[in-house]
């Protein structure tokens, strides 16, 4: 499978033993990261061209994922997600990593470097990349919908545009009532 990961200054080191790691296992991986550390470097650039390149192989049928990662992987994430295609999830455990793929099909995780031992990391990699999506109906019926508003804005019809308020108008909501 071919991994595209990204980082900035934050998660250079990590990147680097990644990379490793990634290779090791039989994956094709390709760096999208600065070349030099830079303190000041921003991570915006680096993970929009790593998601815009998993974006571009999944068009052309190719078996790819990605994983971007900072401080917090918060950034990171938001980055990735900006390009259309992606769905990123910010990963902290085993679980997530699991429910990030067998539930939204996310083709990009990001992980905070700096709130992780390397180990625990690349656990949570290994399970990402290991896990399929389940293709349940629910699940697929709700990418489904996130594909529709990133390509169009549809959503689905709002349920409380064709329900009556809850509250007379000459009723007052006293939130301590319960």
């Amino acid at each position: 499978m071919r991994i595209h990961i990204a980082t900035d200054h934050a998660g250079m080191e990590f990147s680097t033993r990644l990379q490793h790691h990634l290779a090791e296992a039989g994956h094709d991986v390709v760096d999208h990261g600065p070349v030099e550390y830079d303190a000041l470097d921003d991570y915006p650039s680096f993970c929009i061209r790593a998601a815009q390149a998993v974006a571009e192989d999944q068009a052309q049928g190719i078996q790819t994922l990605g994983v971007v990662f900072g401080g917090s992987g918060n950034g990171e994430q938001i980055a990735a997600n900006k390009v259309r295609g992606i769905r990123a999830a910010l990963v902290w455990s085993i679980a997530t990593a699991e429910l990030a793929r067998e539930h939204n099909d996310a083709n990009v995780i990001a992980i905070g470097a700096r709130q992780h031992t390397f180990d625990e990391a690349v656990g949570f990699i290994d399970r990402f990349i290991a896990t399929p999506f389940s293709g349940e109906e629910r699940h697929a019926r709700r990418i489904g919908q996130l594909a529709a508003y990133e390509t169009d804005g549809s959503l689905e019809p709002d349920p409380r545009a064709v329900q009556p308020d809850v509250l007379d108008a000459s009723e007052t909501f006293d939130p301590e009532a319960g």
